[in-house]
């Protein structure tokens, strides 16, 4: 649990209905089976040890006699097992009754909780636990009982949770939002719906959506087999949501444990990004208890490519995201009334993505692409594969294009600075000021609107000539990772008639290079990740660190998971550091960086979502991955 991951399983399970004995026995085995893979919390279904479907043989004190009972032996049979039992049970208690769950550790009842708001057919039965916040005498022992109680682990305390017992999770405002603002990471909701058509679609729908409201997971155990099929059936189905995302869900009626790990330090970390000074009065109780950490193997899968949508909405995602770049180059055009857009080409897949929106968004205001100035600036490191792709990409669109031969003026440049003319950083920087200046002032001459091309990742490396390529007077790729620029500009291709797809596939295909060392033998000298590092690490990297919140060692942990096989640890580590360093290093590129659209909820703008001292240290995340 050192980086705050739960091991948490939902449990669909045989049940007898009324046959508490059978069902005690049916719960202990899969208790053994979640032991066995290191479950650190286990949840069942609603009423699971009598059966949700009991009806009036819930009025009877023999079968609740006999929960207790079970409930006890079950809590002393794990005495010395760290695992948390969330367990649903019909809760007999001064002559009233309730939907409860009883919270089991180490042969303790921790707490128990029941049902608040009851629909008509718990109404038959049961009395609401809203606003019931006292302790009662079970299995021999005193033991906190009410509506809104919170379990948290003491020295874990990420690691808390809430449960809302049934259709108490559907109402307006759930017991579990109250106390997911008083500090519960995890909601659990134990439940006893009837399968239909659609009912899976609309439980991962509510799911998705209220785990994402309350930045917390929720964990969904329904009955299943063995419920008395009367009038209806029950699937068993188990899912575990975080923050907007189905972690793992089980197969409608197949039974069995459903686990993933729940990153509670992220959800914490989610909930003070969102908190506002609004609170509700409501209170809740804090059943506090300690437990031994232990390292938890991780099961739920990351995505090794975390910008690229899934591929259900995969399509429609990429042809949204186009359409903003457009239009928010379109209202800046529209805004400065200019007159032409002038971006530098490069037969690179930066700037073919800037071309390729700059067209959308010119034609959507039913102007030319005349009126896009290509400007085509070959110097020392040019080769004919990039030049020529970029005469045919602008010819194939029928925009305009200037050619601009840097290479002299570079050179007088260079001399008049007295420059030695080795390859060093001062001669690379030359030819890409160069390129912003020639930029710059065609944009001039035409009364025109420099599109920037630099992309989200050269940003978090800052990887650009400061008052170079890091400058222009609109960036539409400010907040598009490499590998997302790839995806786009394939996504165009597959979409475009023969000539132009073969022309784009051929700059997918050529390395990422700035192009400002000589070429070798005519083919490209300087590549990008030769340098820098692997872009879908660096995007990995990007995606954790900022999104996540993701401390480096965490990361580390993480990426070696996803990239087994890929990339060994050595190798995971040392461009892991190189982001560190240069992510801190460069922030002041981007502290002054041109306007440019966000498309997702990654930007390292520093007017939207990423604020951060120029000169803040890098020591304590680096001596961190040191340490390792």
């Amino acid at each position: 649990m050192e980086f705050g991951f739960v091991k948490v399983a939902t449990a669909s399970i045989d049940v007898k209905v009324g046959d508490v004995d059978f069902n005690k026995k049916s719960i202990m085995t899969a208790v053994d089976d979640a032991i066995s893979k290191n479950v650190n919390l286990i949840l069942f279904s609603e009423l699971v040890l009598t059966g949700a479907t009991a009806g009036d043989l819930f009025y009877f004190n023999n079968l609740s006699t006999a929960c207790e009972t079970a409930l006890k032996e079950i809590a002393t049979t794990y005495k010395n097992d760290e695992i948390i039992m969330a367990i649903g049970f019909p809760f007999r208690t001064n002559g009233t009754l309730y939907n409860a769950v009883a919270v089991v550790k180490s042969g303790k009842i921790l707490g128990i909780t029941a049902k608040n708001y009851l629909n008509s057919n718990d109404l038959r039965y049961f009395s609401s636990a809203k606003d019931v916040e006292k302790t009662v005498e079970f299995c021999g022992e005193i033991v906190n009982f009410g509506g809104n109680l919170v379990f948290e682990v003491e020295n874990f305390n990420a690691f808390s949770f809430s449960i809302d017992v049934g259709s108490d999770i559907l109402q307006i405002l759930p017991p579990s939002s109250i106390c997911a603002q008083n500090g519960a990471n995890i909601v659990l909701n134990p439940n006893s719906f009837c399968e239909t058509v659609g009912q899976k679609q609309y439980i991962d729908r509510m799911l998705t959506a209220y785990s994402e409201k309350i930045s917390s997971a929720v964990v969904l155990s329904n009955a299943g087999k063995g419920e008395s099929t009367t009038d209806a059936v029950y699937s068993g189905y188990g899912a575990i949501s975080e923050n907007g995302k189905i972690l793992n869900s089980s197969t409608l009626f197949c039974g069995g444990l459903t686990i993933s790990e729940i990153d509670t330090h992220y959800l914490e970390n989610e909930k003070i990004k969102k908190s506002t000074t609004f609170s509700l009065k409501e209170t809740v109780k804090k059943v506090k208890f300690s437990i031994n950490k232990n390292d938890v193997t991780l099961t739920r899968k990351y995505k090794k490519t975390p910008f690229i949508p899934e591929n259900t909405v995969k399509n429609d995602t990429l042809s949204l995201i186009l359409s903003m770049q457009a239009n928010g180059l379109a209202q800046r055009v529209k805004h400065t009334n200019a007159k032409s857009l002038v971006i530098g080409l490069s037969g690179g897949l930066d700037s073919t993505l800037a071309l390729l929106v700059a067209v959308k968004a010119v034609l959507s205001l039913n102007r030319s692409v005349k009126d896009i100035v290509g400007v085509t600036m070959p110097c020392f490191g040019t080769t004919s594969r990039t030049f020529n792709n970029t005469l045919l990409l602008a010819k194939n669109l029928g925009v305009t294009l200037k050619k601009v031969d840097i290479s002299k003026t570079v050179i007088k440049h260079l001399k008049d600075i007295k420059h030695s003319f080795n390859p060093d950083v001062t001669f690379e920087n030359a030819q890409a000021r160069e390129r912003t200046q020639v930029l710059m002032d065609i944009a001039n001459m035409n009364g025109g609107l420099v599109v920037g091309t630099g992309d989200l990742s050269e940003l978090a490396l800052g990887w650009a000539t400061y008052n170079g390529d890091h400058m222009s007077m609109y960036g539409v790729n400010a907040s598009i990772p490499k590998t997302l620029v790839r995806e786009l500009v394939d996504f165009y291709a597959e979409n475009s008639k023969p000539k132009l797809k073969s022309i784009l596939k051929d700059i997918l295909a050529t390395p990422v290079s700035p192009e400002l060392l000589p070429a070798v033998n005519g083919e490209i000298a300087q590549k990008t990740e030769d340098i820098v590092g692997p872009y879908i690490l660096h995007d990995f990297f990007l995606y954790l660190f900022v999104r996540l919140g993701y401390s480096p060692k965490k990361i580390y942990e993480v990426a070696k998971y996803t990239f087994n096989g890929d990339f060994d640890d050595e190798t995971i580590k040392y461009w892991l550091k190189t982001f560190v360093r240069r992510f801190f290093n460069q922030q002041f590129k981007r502290s002054c960086v041109p306007d440019g659209v966000k498309v997702g909820t990654v930007t390292l703008s520093p007017r939207t979502d990423w604020k951060m001292p120029s000169d803040a240290s890098s020591r304590l995340w680096l001596d961190e991955l040191e340490n390792l």
